[in-house]
């Protein structure tokens, strides 16, 4: 199986919305670091020295590369990367290799069959 890390900057007020979409499109895992923070085009706005952005969370989804396309489309719908700006944004990365997945293969091997 080929595989793809998808990885997601997302508002952390949005991360369960995101993550819940990721599932129902066909994701079977995900990472979640939290408390990560960033700037987009314009500057962050400070008061006193105290920074006004929000805090927001890297979604990590290494998802089997067929579905890949699918479930980047639906956590940006669910996230509303493209509506709203500095709401997050998603890519995908080719990953050469993995180890630890086994459980996933099996999973997604069952989810195939039942699909033909």
């Amino acid at each position: 199986m080929h595989f793809k890390l998808i990885i997601a900057f997302v508002e952390d007020t949005e991360t369960t919305r995101v993550l819940d979409a990721a599932r129902e499109a066909g994701a079977t895992g995900s990472t979640v670091i939290n408390q990560a923070r960033g700037e987009g085009i314009q500057k962050s706005k400070s008061f006193f020295g105290l920074n006004l952005e929000s805090q927001c969370d890297v979604v990590l989804l290494l998802v089997e590369a067929h579905h890949c396309r699918c479930i980047l489309e639906t956590i940006a719908k669910a996230g509303q990367f493209d509506e709203k700006p500095g709401t997050g944004i998603a890519f995908q990365i080719d990953v050469e290799d993995a180890v630890g997945v086994s459980h996933q293969i099996r999973a997604l091997c069952q989810k195939v069959e039942d699909e033909l």
